[in-house]
């Protein structure tokens, strides 16, 4: 009995990812933390798997490839965040809590995934905009989102580029601290257009 079977009796590859920032919606799916993923193609229940790159495994297999760590020390990295108590030789292992206490840098870490997610998918639906609310004609009137893409997606290029992928720690929580509510909005914008597109098929299905 050890770290190994008291971590993976206690934690889900989805609370794991949960956890570690990654959002899943409520099938389960989440965009592949292991391949350029642009649509949710990773299953996360007990054991998560990517129908994308093939990625495969447990929640301790997920930690270790998530943060380059060997799976010793994702086994350990899990217990200490989540609280999980093991002995080398005989363990009682304790449930996952279903809102981990972790620490301070874990949790920034979480905010600045989620907030660099969040933008991912909206600069991806900007994007989308842009191509199917194109005017077909110059006299026609231009479509709310098609003006809206114009006007966000050259920012959302540049917070991306210049503040989360090459920006200061600093730089990245000052975003997030001063736009928390916008960027809180825009999540729960994009949660209810991915719905809508969820349920389009099964309408059809209906007619």
């Amino acid at each position: 009995m050890n770290v190994f079977e008291a971590v993976r009796d206690s934690v889900t590859a989805r609370q794991a990812a949960e956890a570690y920032g990654i959002k899943v919606n409520r099938n389960g799916m989440a965009c592949c933390p292991f391949h350029d993923d642009k649509h949710p193609s990773m299953k996360l229940s007990k054991r998560y798997h990517c129908f994308g790159c093939q990625a495969d495994g447990d929640a301790i297999s997920f930690v270790s490839r998530y943060f380059d760590l060997r799976p010793l020390e994702a086994a350990k990295k899990m217990a200490n965040d989540f609280g999980i108590s093991y002995d080398e030789k005989t363990y009682t292992p304790s449930r996952a809590r279903p809102n981990p206490k972790i620490s301070a840098e874990l949790e920034a870490k979480k905010k600045e995934l989620q907030c660099y997610r969040t933008l991912c998918s909206y600069l991806h639906q900007l994007q989308q905009w842009q191509t199917d609310y194109a005017p077909e004609h110059l006299y026609e009137e231009y479509h709310p989102l098609f003006v809206e893409a114009l006007q966000k997606t050259s920012y959302v290029e540049y917070v991306l580029d210049e503040v989360f992928l090459n920006g200061s720690t600093e730089n990245k929580a000052a975003f997030i601290r001063e736009h928390a509510d916008e960027v809180a909005s825009l999540d729960r914008r994009l949660q209810g257009i991915e719905t809508e597109k969820e349920r389009m098929p099964q309408q059809s299905l209906a007619i």
